[in-house]
């Protein structure tokens, strides 16, 4: 399921782990809130005390720095599990919902409760945030689960196996480290949910492993993220703004600007600016300390492969067994090659122009739905009609990437993008069933009146009462 080299047999360990984890939440263990909050508290305290070794797993495992570390891992899971610890009697609370006329007297509510075993399934572009994100829903709504992280991040995997059990409860939280043999196993068993995220090609082969057990998904994958950048946009600030939202993390991040789609009057304007921006951010990129390395160099070799699909403007000197790719941007781009066809993943920016609002639109209609879609415009009319006219996991107007941040929006895909959603509130509803329970009393028994045999009278007041 990824392109690392398989090892012959999955561990052992792997067979059963869900039924055994189940268990867990069968028998109660995971219910009360006071276990779900102590996990919680155990899982921040995994990352606080220990906050220089997964500073340097993430630096070997994609040469992030420590600022980069905190700001888009470290640090972005430690208030997520301090959110949900804050959260979590409201979120447990069950909540009344009206009962009609016709069934009273009676009350309902909604209650809240844990699915059971669930897998999380995790990438190697945030290796340490996208493993704990959907673990802390997990953990928060009172399931059971298993960590399976990217063998393509070993110092980060390494760690989490080796912190997990000192911290986390090892009868409801487990790490299983490995390649397609491992994960293939983890597959083969029925889980009561499934949290995947990476490529659709690898989502397919989740979804269809899962689709054997009725066994429901949470599918967190990409796409072509466009960005529009409309005559009326504040260009210096736009450019700002897209230099640091795609070279993060050396551009392999989900919702990056995966390519610009800009006003031919004010193209020009805008590239320079995207130049002027990436040296004030950046300088040297293969010296600077704040920007990443590609995670191996068969991804830096297939990135160099899109190189040919346009112009260089700045950038385009790669080192494959360094794992570097310069921050590059290309203009004069070639629709049909790779760097337009494919999801980049990585430093490399086309521009393309179109003919104002409705040439963006028209390379919208047909394509698929992306995760994320960034709009620059100070003309009102034109978001409103990026907004209406296209459909994607989220928008953004006039930024990027920072929608990511805010754990009051839920985040997720739709259609080839993924599906589902999470952060904040929202993942421990992914991780939820939202149990209906109604109670009617029997102390006057309202019901009787449509009981059979169906009299005329009963029938009169049956139809009444059914509108």
């Amino acid at each position: 399921m990824t392109d690392a080299a398989p090892k012959a047999q999955p561990d052992a360990s792997t067979t059963g782990i869900a039924a055994e984890l189940r268990k867990a939440v069968v028998g109660g263990l995971t219910r009360p809130r006071a276990y779900r909050e102590q996990q919680l508290d155990a899982l921040r305290r995994m990352l606080v005390q220990h906050v220089s070794a997964w500073e340097s797993a993430l630096r070997d495992d994609l040469g992030k720095s420590a600022i980069e570390a905190h700001l888009s891992e470290i640090g972005f899971t430690i208030a997520e599990a301090r959110h949900a610890r804050r959260s979590l009697r409201r979120w447990m609370a069950a909540t009344p919902v009206p009962v009609p006329v016709a069934l009273q007297p009676a009350s309902a509510r909604i209650v809240p409760e844990p699915l059971g075993a669930t897998l999380v399934i995790a990438p190697w572009n945030y290796p340490l945030q996208l493993a704990l994100g959907p673990v802390i829903g997990a953990i928060a709504a009172g399931n059971a689960v298993v960590i399976k992280p990217s063998e393509l991040a070993p110092a980060t995997s390494r760690l989490l196996a080796t912190l997990v059990p000192q911290y986390l409860d090892p009868r409801s939280v487990r790490v299983v480290e490995g390649g397609v043999p491992e994960t293939t196993a983890l597959l083969e068993q029925r889980w009561d949910l499934i949290f995947y995220t990476g490529n659709g090609r690898v989502a397919r082969i989740v979804a269809a492993a899962a689709a054997k057990h009725l066994t429901p998904t949470v599918l967190e994958l990409g796409g072509k993220s466009p960005v529009y950048v409309h005559r009326s946009a504040d260009i210096p600030a736009a450019a700002r703004r897209i230099a640091w939202s795609k070279w993060l993390n050396a551009g392999q991040t989900c919702v990056a600007p995966d390519h610009i789609r800009v006003d031919r009057e004010v193209e020009a304007e805008l590239v320079e600016e995207l130049r002027r921006a990436t040296a004030e951010q950046l300088g040297d990129a293969r010296t600077s300390p704040d920007y990443a390395r590609i995670i191996s160099a068969a991804h830096a070799e297939r990135l160099q492969g899109m190189l040919a699909d346009g112009t260089v403007v700045t950038g385009g000197e790669v080192d494959a067994e360094a794992r570097y790719v310069a921050p590059t941007i290309l203009t004069d781009v070639d629709e049909s090659g790779a760097a337009m066809q494919e999801e980049i993943f990585g430093p490399i920016l086309p521009v393309l122009p179109v003919d104002g609002v409705d040439g963006f639109l028209e390379t919208m209609r047909g394509a698929d739905k992306p995760l994320a879609l960034y709009v620059f415009a100070r003309d009102a009319d034109v978001v409103r009609r990026v907004e209406r006219e296209t459909s994607s996991g989220a928008v953004g107007v006039n930024v990027a990437l920072a929608q990511y941040g805010a754990r009051t929006i839920r985040f997720g895909g739709v259609g080839e993008s993924g599906s589902g959603a999470y952060h904040g509130r929202h993942s421990f509803e992914a991780f939820s069933h939202r149990k209906p329970v109604f109670s009617k009393p029997t102390a006057v028994d309202t019901l009787r009146m449509v009981y059979p045999p169906f009299t005329p009278w009963r029938e009169r007041i049956t139809r009444r009462l059914m509108g």
